[in-house]
């Protein structure tokens, strides 16, 4: 199998610097050893003006018979010529992706001390792959690299024989890709989709296949319109390990939609510590308010949006008038002790059915999250920095639309009696604000307004006669045309403020 990598400069910038970026010689011809066959590195022309790399490697089927111990592409039913003759030794394929992870290492990670300038610098780039497998044509070819920057994708399909056209296409292409990239880019394009476009790999995929995929998919793969695709065939199918890429993926996007790090996001739960607040009975109180809250609204279906560790999904699911739970979260660690918490690998399947998690943020409207009967934000508004209050504000109450919907969130005006919190300081390192009853207050009826919803407020602890409970309440209500709370165990906040 074959690649050639073309670049073209002038004397300023002359185009054998590609030499440098790949940490081969123009000048040589160098060989390399792999795990199933022989690399070569050449250089067809070198000049100021063009140069192209060539790599060549020569697959000994005898090997890959031996080292997959008769599986793999090479001895799969498809291969027509059974393990020792097939197609494996001409056709881009893993086997490729494999050597250029060897050979061209360096380049792949971005990594040129003599011109770490040109590193960094897109540069105009010729690919062209005599010989790729197809699975999906060459039309699939160009959804695949046509998003990625390239000006041009010529993938032209090879006939199964020029003598005879009426027998058609081949499933291999010959392609040819031309833009201006940075190399280190171009590379991991072709290392992840060449055995995407095979749809085969030549080796087990074990669990660090994904850490290998967002290694190289970084910066591209994450708002690619083909992402499932790539990262399904990528994983050869492997279900648990596509979930858990696809995961990861999206928490990327969220993050770059933010233009925040992957690592702030995912920062909401730490496996070692517990996020309750302390005294614990308060967290109990909590939950139990909640519950009552839901029971009251003849809630069935319930959203628990910012479930963290999965403690209110726990209790939800504890009674069966709770037919349909949802655990939303942007955070997979909380996720992942969530599912861990619930023993959803153990769960009875008809317990299992009753419950989903799912990761997502609360500032973006996600068309899943419609019809149901009810949402809970449970501790969960005063983590979000106040502008964008308003984005998690439409997502729930205008997008989503639940009929009922609770909101809790610390009382500030309580913190004075925790003996052990400073003055001044929030209950919790990752809360942006803290609200005093007014302030909560003034902000749930304007949110009620704008969005056609009773609202009522629910003392949740003790009910300080100075400086009210410890945590606050709102219930809303959804409300019909003329105003009037549609049927509901909660009383709207014009019942309660008539009383």
């Amino acid at each position: 199998m074959f690649l050639t990598i073309s670049t073209t400069g002038d004397l300023g910038r002359p185009a054998t610097d590609l030499g440098f970026l790949l940490h081969k010689h123009p000048e040589k011809a160098q060989t390399f050893s792999t795990s199933h066959g022989t690399a070569h590195v050449f250089y067809p022309e070198a000049s100021a003006e063009r140069c192209t790399a060539a790599l060549l490697l020569e697959v000994d089927p005898v090997a890959l018979v031996r080292r997959g111990k008769g599986k793999g592409r090479g001895g799969a039913p498809d291969a027509a010529l059974a393990q020792y003759v097939n197609d494996r030794p001409y056709a881009a394929s893993s086997l490729l992706s494999v050597a250029m992870s060897a050979v061209f290492k360096s380049a792949l990670n971005g990594v040129c001390r003599a011109l770490p300038e040109r590193v960094q610098a897109p540069m105009p780039l010729r690919i062209e792959v005599p010989a790729l497998p197809a699975r999906g044509g060459a039309e699939l070819v160009r959804k695949l690299f046509g998003p990625l920057g390239w000006t041009s994708v010529d993938a032209v399909a090879v006939p199964l024989d020029e003598q005879f056209p009426e027998w058609g296409d081949s499933r291999y292409v010959r392609l040819v890709l031309e833009g201006e990239l940075r190399l280190a880019d171009a590379l991991r394009q072709l290392y992840v989709l060449l055995p995407v476009l095979d749809d085969a790999k030549h080796y087990w995929v074990a669990p660090d296949e994904v850490d290998k995929l967002l290694r190289a998919g970084e910066g591209w793969l994450a708002a690619h319109p083909e992402q499932k695709l790539i990262t399904s065939r990528y994983l050869s199918r492997r279900w648990g390990l596509t979930r858990q890429a696809m995961q990861q993926l999206e928490l990327v996007r969220l993050a770059e939609s933010d233009d925040l790090d992957v690592e702030s996001i995912d920062n909401a739960v730490d496996e070692t510590t517990d996020t309750e607040e302390k005294p614990v009975p308060l967290a109990e109180q909590r939950r139990a308010a909640v519950l009552e809250a839901l029971r009251a609204a003849g809630a069935s279906r319930v959203l628990d949006l910012g479930c963290g560790q999965g403690q209110l999904v726990q209790a939800l699911l504890k009674d069966v008038a709770f037919t349909e739970i949802v655990g939303v979260d942007v955070s997979m660690r909380a996720l992942t002790i969530a599912s861990r918490r619930l023993k959803l690998d153990r769960m009875g399947e008809r317990q299992a059915a009753r419950v989903t998690l799912r990761q997502g943020s609360l500032t973006y409207t996600d068309k899943r999250l419609k019809g149901y009967d009810a949402a809970v934000l449970s501790e969960v508004i005063e983590h979000l920095d106040l502008p964008r209050l308003p984005a998690l504000e439409y997502a729930v109450f205008g997008s989503a639309r639940p009929r009922t919907v609770l909101v809790t969130t610390p009382n500030v005006e309580y913190n004075v009696r925790w003996e052990t919190l400073p003055a001044g300081h929030a209950r919790h390192g990752d809360h942006r604000f803290e609200w005093t009853r007014d302030e909560f207050r003034g902000w749930a009826r304007e949110v009620a307004q704008r969005h056609g919803y009773g609202v009522d407020f629910v003392p949740v602890g003790t009910d300080d006669p100075e400086v009210g409970p410890p945590t606050q309440m709102a219930v809303f209500t959804m409300t019909t045309a003329d105003g009037t709370a549609k049927q509901s165990g909660n009383r709207t906040e014009k019942e309660a403020n008539a009383a």
